[in-house]
Parts: structure tokens; sequence; C-alpha cells
């Protein structure tokens, strides 16, 4: 079974004993900047965005699956993987694409946290976002990885915020769930770009890298130290756990964006207010429409879930990089044992924060972080799609058909998104 690293006590519900990776991963999609998305869905088209949620679902579970399966069955991340099928340019090409949209990412992310808490108690946004920024990178670089994996799982709580402010609104529940599931068409360009993002926004490169890596730092910290692919029998309990871990994982990040959506459509919407370009603005329009409970917990929520997002692209990046480079790569080691691996999560986390300084507005750095992320996206899908696939690299453990053909399903899908993210952007 799973590592109990990961289970807060021996006492532990055995329902939460298979939730590790998977959960988190699923969890730090929605960081502060999945939050404005689905904060401006719902604000700019109300109700008419929820069916998205549905839509994006399956995909992002076929996906995270075959990331964490590589990972399990393989016992390496995955650009070491990916070195075995695309040149080595390549993959430092797109790993370094991976690091920029990441830095990007995080810079809009302590931005908002920092926006956030001088929301709820007052101060200065630069001296919050320091805090933020520091506390995330001594975490990760001096806490072990069997001691700082329950502290990631513990902040997935702070997404249940969301699902506590949707009940802190009246909500036209009958309205609502008509429209999610059957949407009125709407064939403006602005619809069909919010689309695209909130497509964009749930399925994230980072989110690969950091699940593969995670099952390999599993597989090592925990009883069964060996690659599935190495066992001339067995590993059916560690694909079962996989699925139930990956789907809770990806249904909670999707559960939440329904709940923001469906929040921020009833009150922003509802009221004309049709413009909201960052979590922190969707927490100050709710709070002289919905009250200040309603915005505190949106606020809470915004904190909490970058506190987790930021490890998860700091980390993601640095596990690309380190793999390149066979440096050794695990939050297990000791500063001293992985120094280059340390060093890429402190710089992307440093200059993240550093970012914040130069007048750079969060909205172009998502903007940015988004057209890299579509860059890198697909042509990585479509290697983790062979690699799960290929018998000489996961042997018996291949993929099953239906994953292989879901899964290719969805990069296709997302090969469209990013040709319309392109598109506009070039466009626009």
């Amino acid at each position: 079974m799973h590592d109990s690293a990961l289970v807060p006590t021996k006492t532990a519900p055995t329902l939460l004993q298979p939730l590790g990776p998977g959960l988190i991963t699923g969890a730090a999609d929605d960081d502060p900047s999945g939050i404005a998305t689905y904060s401006q869905a719902g604000a700019q088209f109300g109700y008419g965005l929820l069916w998205t949620v549905f839509l994006t679902t399956p995909f992002m579970i076929a996906i995270q699956l075959v990331s964490a399966q590589i990972g399990r069955v393989t016992g390496k991340g995955l650009a070491a993987n990916v070195m075995a099928l695309a040149p080595r340019g390549l993959v430092i090409a797109l790993v370094a694409l991976l690091v920029a949209a990441n830095t990007f990412n995080i810079a809009a992310d302590i931005a908002a946290m920092a926006e956030s808490l001088s929301l709820v108690i007052g101060g200065l946004d630069h001296e919050h976002a320091l805090i933020f920024a520091a506390t995330s990178t001594l975490l990760q670089v001096f806490l072990p990885y069997r001691r700082y994996a329950p502290v990631l799982k513990f902040l997935t709580l702070s997404l249940f915020a969301y699902v506590a402010t949707a009940f802190t609104v009246n909500i036209p529940w009958s309205t609502a769930l008509l429209a999610a599931v059957w949407p009125k068409v709407n064939v403006s360009a602005d619809y069909f770009m919010m689309v695209v993002a909130v497509l964009g926004t749930t399925i994230s490169p980072y989110l690969f890298f950091w699940q593969a890596s995670q099952e390999v730092e599993e597989m090592n910290n925990g009883k069964h130290r060996r690659p599935l692919r190495e066992l001339s029998h067995g590993g059916d309990p560690e694909l079962a756990r996989i699925k139930v871990d990956t789907t809770a994982g990806m249904l909670l990040s999707n559960g939440i964006a329904f709940f923001i959506i469906l929040t921020t459509a009833s009150v922003l919407h509802a009221n004309g207010v049709t413009n909201i370009n960052s979590a922190t603005q969707a927490a100050e329009a709710l709070r002289p429409l919905a009250g200040d409970f309603t915005f505190l917990l949106f606020a809470l929520g915004i904190i909490g879930t970058g506190m987790l997002a930021i490890p998860v692209l700091a980390g993601s990046a640095a596990y690309g990089v380190a793999e390149i480079f066979a440096w050794r790569a695990t939050l297990e080691a000791k500063p001293d044992e992985a120094v280059g691996f340390y060093t890429i999560i402190a710089t992307a986390t440093v200059i993240g924060f550093g970012l914040g300084f130069t007048g750079i507005d969060a909205i172009h750095m998502l903007v940015w972080s988004a057209v890299l992320n579509g860059i890198v996206a697909v042509p990585v899908m479509a290697m983790m799609m062979l690699i799960v696939s290929s018998t000489a690299l996961m042997g018996h453990f291949k993929a099953r058909t239906w994953l292989i053909a879901l899964g290719w399903l969805g990069t296709a899908l997302m090969a469209l998104a990013v040709l319309a993210l392109l598109g506009s952007s070039v466009i626009g």
C-alpha cells in the first residue's frame, strides 16, 4: 500500500491511506492563478461555463494517471523518461520553457497571496510576499520528504474554503445545475477563449512532472523500493492505489473549480461585475456583495492554495532540470546532498518573488505562463502517451487501451486549445 509517511497518524482512516501524490497534484492545480481564471469565467459568463468542469475531468484524470504510472513503473521522473525518446536538445528546450512558465506562475501566485493577506490583516504586499517565498523555500530545502508530504496533504484542506464560500451566498441551484448539464451555446470569441483558458488552467505541464516524480519519491520512501517493471509478478495493488489517488485528486480539483465558478456567477455576474482579472480582485468584489465572511473565506483560500502550489511549481521545475543533467533529485536529500536540485527550487522561487518588484502586473505574467505552458504541454503529452504505450519502457505494465485512447484524445483536445491560445496571442 501507500507510504505511511503521507498519513498523519497510524490511526488515520483507511480511506485516506491511498491518497498522496494524486491528491496533492490535483489540489495544487487550483492555485491562485487558477482561481483567477475560474473567477473570471463565473463573473463574465455566469453559469455558462460550468460544463467545462465536466469536459476536462476525464482527460485530466487520464493524463495524470499516465504521468503517475510512468513514474511508478519506471522508477524515473518524466524528464528522464522523455530523454529516452526525444533528442536531448529538445528535452532541454521544453524543460527550459517549463521552468520559465513556472517562474512566472510562482510570481503571480506570490503576488496574489501577498495581496490577499494585506486585504485581511493589512500591511505591505512586498513584506508578505517575502514571508511566503521564504517559508516555501525553507520547507522544501530543510524538511525531508517523509515529513513535508503530510504538510502538503494538510494544505489541500484549504480548498474546502471555496465549498464553504458557495454555501454563504444565495445560489439558484436549479438554474445553475441546468446550465451545467444543458449549456446555452455562445459563439463569441471571448467565450471560446475563456473555454481555452479553463482547459489550459486545468491541464498543466508542471502537474505531469510533479506527479511522476512524487511517485518516485513514494517508491524510494515506501515498502516497495523497486520500479514495477522490475517485478516478475504483482504490482496490481500499486496501480489500484494510483488510480484511486489520482481520481480523487482530480475530482477534488475540478469540484473546487465548479464551486468557484458557481460562487462568482451567483454573486458577481448576477450583480453586473463581469471583469475580474485576479483572485484578489474577485475576493474584493465579493465583500460588498456577499459580506465579510464570504470575502474572508475566499481570501484565506487564496493563501492556503498558494502555499500548496508554490512548492509544486518550483519542485516540478527542479525535478525536470535535475533529471536532464543526472543530478540527485529528491526532497528527501539534505541540502548538501542535492545542491543542483535545491538551487533550482530556490532560484525559481526567488526570481518569482523578485518579479513582484519589476512593475510587471500579474495578468501579463499569467498570459506568458499560459503561452509557455501551451508550447510545452502538447509535445510532452504526446511523448507521455508514447512512453506509456511502449512495452520496451513499461514492460507488462503498458497502459490499457482505454487509458491510451483517452490520453491521446486529451492530447488532441489540448493541441486545439493551444493553437487557439497562440492564435489569440498573435492577433492580440
